[in-house]
């Protein structure tokens, strides 16, 4: 025997109706009761006439009128013009009968708990009435039976407790002598001894059909609603959440009370009793497997099984040194909240007994104040308990799994999850059986912690990375396009889910929390709102995404100079900017501190050598015990384009124009003819060997001339290299009188370092170095006498791209 059980949304329309009678006839070899809930949305509209109508306003009959047309429109969909007349003739008497108690209940302007749960019995008693016809029209048959005749509870009319003794025989009974192979049972209603209807509180339509499963031993207990299963987190929350397969009855029951909506909680314990198992199916997709829900769970692999929240929680504090080694107090606060019939969602208390702080539902936030500030007045008044603390706006999430409890590090890394994500958590609680780890945030991060969660503990999932990129230039434009061209290949290979939410340049800046379409970005900036530092990084702030990186493409100092409050924000920063890590050491310092206080990646790989994994060679050496002795390099890719390009038929200030022109140099060519480029590359380069440094400690051997040096704009600057190409022709021919190739070099050596224009001889690493290359050789304790050389193009837009690209991976892969 089989009890099938039809959810709001599966009766919800004449289409899904037809599903049902399909599942029903694919199973008519068995016997099937089939428990149903009101037509979608009729017991809100039930709920809501009864409300108006207490308070004497006359819509209420507007009310009943929609819920008529609902009904209406079902039947006449379901049936011809001939058999549709009895099902209208039951729902119009039904609805006239309604609409005099509702007229009662405006002229005493009173809503008992008793009249609320005989209105709202009403949507089960007409949509099992109507789906009861609609089966015997398709030739099954089918019998309407009303469990107010069947389920025995007490009068506490809006959420009845059951008597499961009286209960069990008249359901039983009724069975023994009922031959028909489909029972249609209205879900959700019962009645009390003194025949009065009551109802079994909202979901009650799932406790109905696991009462009857319990009391005849059903084989299965099937719940169709519009869903496929229990998810391992909301779908609506969580886009990678899957169907669980198979789940236990008590990590079903934490789910569903820390919120998972496909099953109303108290269904499963007269099931369990009994161990009849409960499949959760999709009316609307009857073919997808669901979830079975068993005494054990045959997954092992996974300790984790789903994550779920509660949302409108309130935190209620109660401490003071007076509780301290003093019994009682415990029992006294639990007292007080169960007089005034508050359910407590969560408990912790400090082993100090210093404090005890619950969670209740915000509802009742006023209500427990005032009562617990009764109860412990006197202590209160004697400073003995601080006054009470109540802090609103919070939700709890919850991971749930039984094998929890045989896997070390899984709190660990449930908080540390939600740590790097800056979730703060503001209560924990975990019972001694670890099958569910809870912790309270505020609500506003609830779908950030969720989504890290679900991307922490179940391995299949994409990592989504959420980018913010300022700085939309020669080299914004190619990562963009490097990321569009790649989405596909990192999705599939190393689920990696890059996504740019927001891109600002500076005029105009526009967001999208799910993501910018990159096939039209240039139009999107164009029409974005007006551009502002802070009214970026208050976006970011806003929108409130897990593995949040901040991209700068820029040469601003303003920039640079925020990266404290997005890594103080837990939103990783990926530079091409050199200002922030070759400013003062105290500014350097700060950033790398607080990258580490807050767990969250500080990455500027770019900075030297563009896309060469220079810094990330350097950091590898350190990191492995190497000691760097003298570091040695050809760090600007413009100079050596500039001095490659420099020759007798060549003047200085036409190469210089032409290094500006293709891209090689700053828009002002000064700051890399100046040498300062170069100094601050070096600068990072000791930094990150561990010395403490600043640029003005570095030896600057400049080329340039005095006129250079002091030419007031970029314009005066290219005048003054026209008035001084003698000079430069004197460096070239020196260098070529003595057979050298001209080249910019840093160097660092025994902690100092220096920066210049030399002449390399035939045979050096640095003399057939063409075009835009850099190189840096790494003389170390390791490589003492034979350097570890990188070579490579050091310049340019596609390659200093793909270096905050590779930034941005390894983020995603940490």
């Amino acid at each position: 025997m089989k009890v099938l059980k039809f959810g709001g949304t599966s009766v919800g329309s004449s289409k899904n109706i037809k599903k049902i009678i399909e599942i029903v006839a694919s199973n008519q070899e068995e016997k099937q009761l089939i428990v149903v809930s009101a037509f979608a949305k009729v017991t809100n509209l039930l709920l809501e006439a009864a409300q108006l109508a207490s308070i004497k306003k006359s819509a209420y009959t507007s009310v009943i009128e929609e819920i008529r047309t609902i009904h209406v429109q079902i039947i006449s969909e379901l049936f011809t013009e001939k058999d549709k007349n009895e099902s209208l003739k039951f729902v119009n008497q039904k609805l006239d009968d309604l609409s005099e108690v509702l007229q009662s209940i405006s002229l005493i302007s009173e809503l008992s708990a008793k009249s609320e749960a005989n209105i709202v019995s009403y949507g089960e008693i007409l949509s099992s009435f109507v789906i009861t016809k609609a089966l015997q029209k398709n030739n099954f048959k089918a019998v309407r039976k009303d469990t107010r005749e069947l389920i025995l509870t007490n009068t506490n009319y809006t959420s009845a407790s059951v008597n499961f003794e009286i209960s069990n025989k008249q359901i039983q009974a009724f069975f023994k002598s009922n031959k028909n192979n489909v029972t249609v049972l209205p879900g959700f209603i019962a009645a009390a001894e003194n025949g009065d209807t009551t109802v079994l509180g909202r979901g009650g339509s799932d406790y109905t059909a696991s009462i009857i499963a319990a009391a005849i031993h059903a084989d299965i207990l099937e719940i169709w609603t519009d869903v496929s299963g229990m998810f391992t987190a909301n779908p609506s929350l969580v886009q990678q959440a899957m169907p669980i397969e198979q789940i236990s009855y008590e990590e079903a029951m934490e789910l569903s009370h820390f919120g998972a909506k496909v099953i109303y909680p108290p269904t499963i314990h007269p099931v369990l009793q009994k161990e009849i198992p409960i499949r959760i199916k999709n009316t609307l997709k009857p073919k997808e497997k669901g979830t079975l829900i068993t005494k054990v769970s045959k997954d092992k692999k996974n300790p984790v099984k789903g994550i779920s929240h509660i949302d409108n929680v309130t935190l209620i504090t109660l401490e003071g040194s007076g509780m301290v080694g003093i019994p009682g107090f415990s029992k006294r606060l639990f007292e007080t909240l169960a007089a005034e019939k508050i359910n407590v969602k969560l408990i912790t208390q400090a082993s100090s007994e210093h404090s005890i702080c619950i969670g209740i539902d915000d509802s009742n936030a006023n209500l427990a104040k005032i009562a617990i500030d009764n109860t412990f007045e006197f202590e209160i008044l004697k400073n003995k308990i601080k006054p009470l603390q109540v802090e609103k706006n919070l939700s709890i999430i919850a991971i749930v799994g039984d094998q929890m409890k045989s896997h070390q590090g899984i709190s660990g890394k449930m908080f540390g999850t939600l740590g790097k994500n800056n979730v703060n958590i503001r209560a924990i609680a975990q019972g001694a059986s670890e099958k569910n780890i809870s912790a309270v945030i505020a609500a506003k991060d609830v779908k950030k912690g969720i989504n890290s969660l679900h991307e922490s503990f179940f391995k299949n999932n994409n990592k989504q990375l959420n980018l913010f990129i300022t700085g939309v230039g020669n080299v914004g434009a190619k990562l963009i396009e490097q990321i569009a061209q790649q989405y596909k290949f990192l999705l599939d290979n190393l689920n990696i889910n890059i996504r740019i939410v927001g891109l600002s340049n500076s005029r105009k800046m526009i967001f999208d929390d799910e993501g910018l379409n990159l096939a039209n970005w240039q139009k999107g900036l164009e029409n974005g709102e007006k551009a502002s530092l802070n009214g970026f990084l208050n976006r970011v702030k806003e929108l409130n995404l897990r593995n949040s990186v901040f991209v700068d493409i820029t040469a601003n100092e303003k920039v640079a100079d925020i990266y404290t409050e997005y890594l103080k924000n837990s939103t990783a920063v990926v530079a091409c900017n050199k200002i922030a890590s070759s400013a003062s050491f105290k500014k350097y310092k700060e950033l790398k501190e607080l990258s580490r206080e807050y767990d969250v990646p500080y990455l500027f790989e770019t900075n030297v050598g563009a896309g060469l994994p220079i810094i990330d060679t350097l950091n590898n050496l350190i990191a492995s015990g190497d000691q760097i002795h003298k570091i040695q390099a050809v760090l600007s890719g413009s100079l050596n384009f500039i001095f490659n390009n420099f020759n007798a038929k060549t003047e200085f200030y036409d190469v210089v124009k032409q290094a500006q022109e293709e891209g090689y140099t700053e828009p002002d060519p000064r700051i890399d003819l100046s040498g300062v480029d170069v100094a601050r590359k070096i600068l990072i380069l000791a930094r990150e060997s561990g010395i403490k440094m600043n640029l003005e400690d570095i030896e600057n051997n400049s080329f340039l001339t005095e006129n250079n040096h002091n030419a007031d704009s970029v314009g005066d600057f290219y005048n003054s290299l026209k008035k001084d190409a003698p000079h430069f022709k004197q460096i070239l021919k020196s260098a070529n009188n003595n057979n050298c190739q001209l080249k910019y070099v840093a160097e660092l050596i025994d902690g100092k370092a220096k920066v210049g224009l030399k002449e390399i001889p035939v045979g050096h690493p640095f003399y057939n170095l063409e075009g835009k290359d850099n190189i840096v050789m790494f003389y170390t304790k390791r490589y003492p006498e034979q350097p570890m050389i990188i070579k490579g193009a050091g310049a340019g837009a596609d390659v200093t791209a793909s270096g905050l690209f590779a930034d941005i991976i390894k983020i995603a892969n940490n």
